[in-house]
């Protein structure tokens, strides 16, 4: 349950009388820090950004069995396994998967799944309940996470009708 017993996705009357729609709890897990220092910036940038928008955490992880950690970190969660033989949505399906997440009852959190130099298992993207692509080409996992981090808020400003997302 959500802050005050309340069921995380539901929409609610607020004392105002306005409906709202909880936030929805992201975590990316991902292996190992960004080193370079303009991925490390940009996360941090996007972090700062969807504070207002989203619960978000990104976890770094460090273990040398990459997709048996993943796995157990992610337990628990509806798991969103980033690889390059995802599906290739775009943003407007990106923002319709979002919201088809916050609308389903069963869901507390989502974990993203990102992985090493080595990519995903077999095991890890068979147990992952979507597999999705943020590009064509092969990126380094930083890259990688900074793009998935500029498109959860470019959702969140499309879903909030912000100037941000100009098709």
């Amino acid at each position: 349950m959500g802050s005050a017993g309340l069921h995380p996705r539901l929409v609610y009357d607020t004392p105002a009388g306005v409906e709202t729609l909880l936030k929805m709890n992201w975590r990316i897990l991902t292996i190992g820090k960004p080193k370079l220092a303009y991925a490390a910036a940009g996360v941090a940038e996007y972090e700062k950004r969807l504070r207002r928008s989203a619960d978000l955490e990104v976890v770094p992880l460090k273990a040398k069995d990459e997709s048996r950690e993943l796995l157990a970190r992610s337990e628990g969660s509806f798991r969103i396994a980033l690889d390059e033989r995802g599906k290739r949505l775009t943003t407007d399906q990106f923002v319709d998967l979002i919201n088809r997440l916050e609308a389903r009852g069963d869901i507390k959190s989502v974990a993203f799944l990102i992985g090493g130099a080595d990519g995903h298992s077999e095991d890890l993207r068979e147990a992952a309940d979507e597999t999705i692509s943020v590009s064509s080409l092969t990126l380094q996992h930083e890259l990688a996470l900074v793009v998935l981090l500029e498109q959860i808020y470019r959702a969140y400003a499309i879903k909030r009708g912000e100037p941000y997302h100009r098709p």
